[in-house]
């Protein structure tokens, strides 16, 4: 079975997570019409964080920082054409202004709601890990001094 290794970023504004929809895609899979953290498949030796950089910057129009301490948790997920390893990060955002390139819908929604989404089936690890955080612990407040490159 093919292999593929993708990082997702879990992007906070103020208190709001974004969450992302999924088209069709070039064929119907499992994963079309879902929800997902933006994100995607990491070239061939290049970190999770380094990717999610990249991606974010050609899906969402976003230019931010994430490095190997914004790590969250990995996902394993074996979807019927192939298993997927996710490595999540958290990145902290100054604006919720994006552009949609790759994605049909989006929705900035407190870690309360998460659970309302049709999400991908790789996704939901990390939302429950959101949601029981937040019953913890409050997401970390915006850094008006935040660098951004």
């Amino acid at each position: 079975m093919k292999h593929i290794q993708v990082a997702a970023a879990v992007i906070i504004y103020q208190d709001r997570i974004l969450c992302v929809q999924r088209g069709l895609g070039k064929q119907r899979s499992p994963v079309s019409f879902k929800y997902e953290f933006p994100g995607g498949k990491l070239e061939n030796g290049e970190a999770g964080h380094t990717a999610l950089m990249r991606e974010l910057q050609e899906e969402l129009h976003i230019m931010t920082s994430i490095t190997p301490d914004d790590y969250m948790m990995t996902v394993e997920y074996p979807y019927p054409e192939c298993h997927v390893t996710m490595y999540a990060y958290r990145c902290v955002v100054p604006s919720p202004e994006i552009t949609l390139t790759e994605h049909i819908a989006c929705q900035w929604l407190l870690p309360e709601q998460l659970d309302t989404l049709d999400w991908a089936p790789a996704d939901i690890p990390i939302v429950q890990e959101l949601m029981a955080q937040n019953r913890q612990i409050p997401l970390p407040p915006i850094n008006d001094h935040q660098d951004m490159p």
